[in-house]
């Protein structure tokens, strides 16, 4: 009996360790022209909101933008880098349209930087193939 009690106090000791890792992280994050690297004089502006399920790497995401300098021609998730830097791509949207929605499950790679706060949403246009608007993904 007692070998059986303390069975299952470690089983449920090891789920609660277990459980107590998973996070969903609620995401935000408000893109503008100058926050781009170099700042950039454009007008436009957009927001992102979304979750990211530490443990399934499941990535929700919902961007919306206006007032660009033209049709976006791409848009992605960079990092890891902080307010400031650039980094290479970590996920690409499959469109860059406004509204941009979707769930992915994502790689090791982009669940550290946005769980680490170096990640950020970057949309291009012709006028500025570089990225015209930008925003650092940030943890609510």
């Amino acid at each position: 009996m007692r070998k059986m009690l303390f069975t299952a106090v470690a089983a449920a000791a090891l789920f609660a360790t277990g459980a107590a890792r998973a996070e969903v992280l609620k995401l935000t994050a408000n893109l503008s022209a100058s926050q781009e690297v170099p700042p950039k004089t454009a007008s436009g502006s957009g927001t992102m909101t979304g979750t990211l399920d530490t443990t399934t790497k499941t990535l929700t995401y919902n961007i919306t933008y206006s007032g660009l300098s033209g049709p976006a021609t791409m848009a992605h998730i960079h990092g890891p880098a902080a307010a400031g830097a650039n980094a290479p791509v970590l996920f690409p949207f499959p469109s860059p349209a406004s509204p941009i929605s979707g769930t992915a499950t994502v790689n090791d790679a982009t669940v550290q930087a946005i769980m680490a706060g170096n990640a950020y949403v970057n949309v291009h246009t012709g006028a500025n193939p570089g990225g015209e608007l930008r925003g650092q993904i940030t943890k609510q």
